[in-house]
């Protein structure tokens, strides 16, 4: 896996990203984004306007047609109705004065739609694939894009959302992002971040996530004053920290961006007093060492990623898949759910996860309650939420479309995030 040599992106690049196409609609990489020279090509190939790219296939496409049209007979004849008029094809010597002058390509170089080849994809045009993942080198989100995709080009980002974006302005073209751990529960902005983007689940990967107590060269225990991670380290450590590495009551817990961010914060500023929770790998990046390996509470803490793209991918049904879909109801609320659990139940169809979040348009309901003999009691409030559900079961099934048609009559929003291979591959 390559490192990205442009540092973070944050969202000022990305903003300015949106902001720096010239009158030809050429993308060029917003400042505080440095392409190594072998790789500017690469950026601004893939970030022309999408209907130039288009426009261009087009032309390239038709252009074979007509010269494969020139080899096999110079005469066609084109019917309008119950006449036939016979024309003669313009020579290709005739026309170069007046054709646009493009590399020859043949019909096996078109755009052809993602496949599950593409989970483990070749380079393209030359250039590793960029993958975006949130945080600093040495986070475990980094560690799970190498996983994903071995030889990819990691682009680290500021935020999840900076993330998103990047893909969709092909500044990368995939991220790998957390959506729940098997200690912390779900990872809720994400989940957010999914319905107001556009883009596709095209796999997942789950990650044994290992902590190591990190700490400035000649530092010893007795000399901590605080400890600094992301938050779900710190909670997923905190027995272990007390009890096990007998830290002093005195020692603060402080919550941070993210757990290789911390240890690239003590190193910077030489804190002979602070310790981070990160992986052994951003010991190495950032020339700290490791005070006591594996502390986690327990040891089969793992956090599973999703893998998104501009496109889905094509469904399949020669391996196992998983499916996650989202949807709501404006009036029934949280009713509808017993109705969609029944779907899946009929048809046979297993869920591997069901996770609630707010309606952010309409939060709150408001609903009249009625007695005996329907006398008004008055008014009450409900919660108003979205679904999200996972399920076992490839798109490319029957039932599974069956089911989806079913859900779909007493819903008013329903989406499916992408259908994509399940990761029954090792978390470590």
């Amino acid at each position: 896996m390559a490192a990205a040599t442009g540092g973070i992106i944050s969202s000022d690049v990305i903003n300015q990203a949106l902001k720096s196409t010239d009158n030809n609609h050429e993308r060029k990489p917003p400042m505080g984004l440095q392409l190594p020279a072998t790789k500017r090509l690469g950026f601004f190939r893939c970030s022309y306007a999408r209907t130039n790219w288009l426009s261009s296939c087009a032309i390239l496409s038709g252009r074979v047609a007509a010269d494969h049209s020139e080899k096999s007979s110079p005469i066609t004849s084109v019917e309008d109705g119950d006449s036939s008029e016979t024309q003669q094809l313009v020579p290709s010597s005739q026309q170069e004065s007046s054709s646009l002058d493009l590399m020859p390509m043949n019909s096996r170089n078109l755009p052809r739609p993602l496949t599950i080849t593409d989970l483990s994809p070749v380079a393209m045009h030359g250039f590793p694939l960029r993958v975006a993942y949130q945080g600093v080198p040495g986070a475990y989100s980094e560690a799970a894009a190498g996983k994903a995709y071995p030889d990819c080009e990691a682009i680290p980002c500021e935020q999840f959302e900076v993330a998103f974006e990047a893909v969709e302005l092909w500044v990368a073209d995939r991220a790998v992002l957390p959506v729940e751990n098997s200690l912390g529960g779900s990872i809720h902005r994400n989940y957010d971040l999914l319905l107001r983007h556009r883009l596709h689940i095209v796999g997942e990967v789950k990650l044994s996530v290992r902590h190591c107590l990190l700490a400035l060269p000649g530092v010893k225990k007795e000399e901590l004053r605080r400890v600094i991670s992301h938050p779900q380290a710190l909670s997923q450590c905190e027995h272990t920290l007390t009890n096990e590495l007998e830290l002093s009551a005195g020692v603060a817990r402080e919550a941070v961006d993210d757990t290789a961010g911390a240890a690239e914060y003590v190193a910077q500023n030489g804190l002979r007093d602070t310790a981070a929770i990160a992986s052994a790998r951003a010991a190495e990046l950032y020339g700290m060492n490791i005070l006591a390996d594996g502390i986690q509470d327990d040891s089969g803490n793992v956090t599973r990623f999703v893998m998104l793209a501009r496109e889905p991918i094509i469904p399949k049904t020669d391996r196992p898949f998983k499916t996650s879909i989202v949807f709501a109801h404006d009036k029934d609320g949280t009713s509808i759910l017993f109705k969609v659990l029944s779907s899946f139940a009929f048809r046979d169809i297993q869920l591997t996860k069901i996770e609630s979040r707010p309606q952010r348009n309409r939060p709150i309901r408001v609903v009249n309650v009625n007695g005996d003999d329907d006398v008004n009691l008055g008014t009450a409030k409900h919660f108003e939420y979205i679904f999200y559900i996972d399920f076992a079961a490839s798109m490319a099934e029957v039932r599974a479309q069956n089911a989806l048609s079913e859900i779909q009559e007493f819903t008013s929003f329903l989406r499916v995030l992408g259908s994509y291979p399940m990761d029954i591959s090792p978390s470590d």
